[in-house]
């Protein structure tokens, strides 16, 4: 419940607390506190018993926290029935962006090589892209009546 409060954040709470309901008040208010939170939690297991009992037995592995969605999903995800562990294990990212580079790097290599071997084929057209010419401009005529 407190894992995000230190020691001295602690220390200080409890000080305060002596100074602000005094040191014979105290644990009477400390008293008090944990009825009510004893309370609340009593409520809230009452309240989630009568709402299993409510959805049948169909629903009696069905827990409260599964309505999170992260924890939903994390739950699915961790399934074994839908064997994504093998697929997580079985991938190596590392190994497959080395494939990819090295067949990026082949094809650069080997593109530029048969470029010049594929102009000559009549077979085959070169979709390299060729240097533009400097005095060629590719854009059509302006025509004013068409605006």
């Amino acid at each position: 419940m407190f894992n995000d409060i230190g020691p001295l954040e602690l220390i200080t709470l409890v000080v305060l607390a002596v100074l602000v309901f005094g040191p014979d008040k105290l644990p009477k208010v400390i008293q008090d506190v944990m009825r009510t939170v004893r309370k609340i939690r009593e409520f809230s297991e009452s309240a989630k018993q009568d709402i299993r009992s409510e959805l049948g037995p169909e629903f009696k592995d069905f827990e409260f926290e599964d309505l999170n969605p992260k924890t939903f999903i994390r739950k699915q995800l961790d399934n074994d029935e839908l064997g994504l562990k093998e697929i997580r294990n079985g991938f190596d990212l590392k190994k497959e962006m080395a494939e990819v580079t090295d067949a990026v790097h082949s094809t650069d290599t080997s593109s530029s090589a048969s470029s010049s071997s594929s102009s000559s084929s009549g077979g085959r057209i070169d979709m390299t892209k060729k240097p533009e010419e400097n005095g060629k401009d590719d854009r059509p005529p302006f025509d004013a009546d068409a605006t």
